[in-house]
């Protein structure tokens, strides 16, 4: 079983910093890609930032340039860099990563829990 947990979230002011951090840990074989997906209540959920297995990163124009999303395999972990920070950045924020059990090739995603944070004065 694998689980994904996030954590970081919180309250912060705008122009302020946070680092969200996605731990895998259960009995799998790889990670691959691994995304941060944010959702405000009552939409649905975006893509914020996306990272390869070889740890190529993508961003949805909203964030790049503030955010930074990075990989340490050795700890099965994807790290969400979130600096000037504004108050739009408010959200519940989830990562998703594709993972494959077994020495196979089937991938299969797992979510986390999510965890809020809130860009407020």
């Amino acid at each position: 079983q694998v689980q994904l947990v996030e954590s970081g979230g919180g309250l912060v002011q705008p122009g302020g910093s946070l680092r969200l951090s996605c731990a895998a840990s259960g009995s799998f074989y790889s990670i691959n890609a691994v995304e941060w997906y944010r959702q405000v209540s009552g939409n649905e959920r975006d893509l914020v930032a996306a990272i390869s297995k070889s740890g190529s990163a993508n961003y949805a124009d909203s964030v790049k340039g503030r955010f930074t999303i990075s990989r340490d395999n050795t700890k099965n972990t994807v790290y969400l860099q979130m600096n000037s920070l504004k108050p739009e950045d408010t959200a519940v924020y989830y990562c998703k990563a594709g993972v494959r059990r077994d020495w196979t090739i089937n991938e299969y995603d797992y979510w986390g829990q999510g965890t809020q944070v809130t860009v407020s004065s």
